[in-house]
């Protein structure tokens, strides 16, 4: 059996569990993916691991490489944690966490998506919680970001709605094409006036350890 301490991360909270993303989990989630419920219009900026590959074996095999990419270039420097989101034991998303330099700018980013079929019903802002809580209390963040483009009003809405703040604005592409970027920062003492009591934490001291934070 494999022990690869990132992959032994979970964090739960009365609604979700954000599970490390295993090949067996991966597994599972590949058919929402396949169909097409992990995109997003608008949609989000041009990523690594592509979702929007009109042929769907493309689609799913391009999502799984990009996320093989992640889970084996780990280092102090830079890392990206990917989690399957699971509500009700069933994988409907992903919530990644990312940490550039971390150990120089205590900074972290996030990354999600969520099948289609589950959206507007307050999971995004669950998942986006979670994620932060992690990065916050478990791996000692001092401030998290996050950017969307100005016309994503769900994901520009979690980041208001949570207490992150308007940081300025900036240039990315979406399926090759520019669009400006809202960006968004929340400090830990921020988020320290609205940290929730209900949301668990296990396997994290000893991925602190495999991202050089221990």
């Amino acid at each position: 059996m494999v022990n690869y301490a990132p992959l032994d991360v979970r964090v739960s909270t009365p609604m979700i569990e954000l599970a490390g993303a295993t090949d067996d989990l991966l597994g599972e989630l590949q058919r929402v993916v396949w169909e097409g419920k992990a995109t997003a219009e608008p949609a989000p900026y041009d990523d690594p691991m592509s979702l929007y590959e009109s042929d769907p074996d493309v689609r799913v095999r391009r999502w799984l490489q990009g996320v093989w990419r992640g889970r084996g270039s780990v280092t102090p420097d830079f890392w990206r944690l990917h989690f399957v989101v699971m509500v009700a034991g069933r994988p409907v998303g992903m919530q990644d966490l990312i940490g550039d330099r971390f150990g120089t700018y205590g900074t972290v980013a996030s990354f999600s998506w969520l099948s289609t079929d589950l959206r507007r019903q307050g999971v995004g802002r669950e998942m986006r919680q979670a994620v932060l809580h992690l990065a916050f209390e478990g791996l000692g963040a001092t401030e998290a970001t996050s950017e969307a483009f100005l016309d994503n009003a769900g994901s520009n809405g979690v980041s208001r709605s949570i207490g992150y703040r308007e940081n300025g604005v900036a240039w990315a592409s979406r399926r090759g094409e520019p669009g400006l970027m809202q960006r968004w920062r929340l400090t830990r003492e921020e988020w320290m006036g609205q940290r929730r009591q209900d949301i668990d934490l296990h396997g994290v001291a000893e991925c602190k350890e495999s991202l050089g934070l221990s």
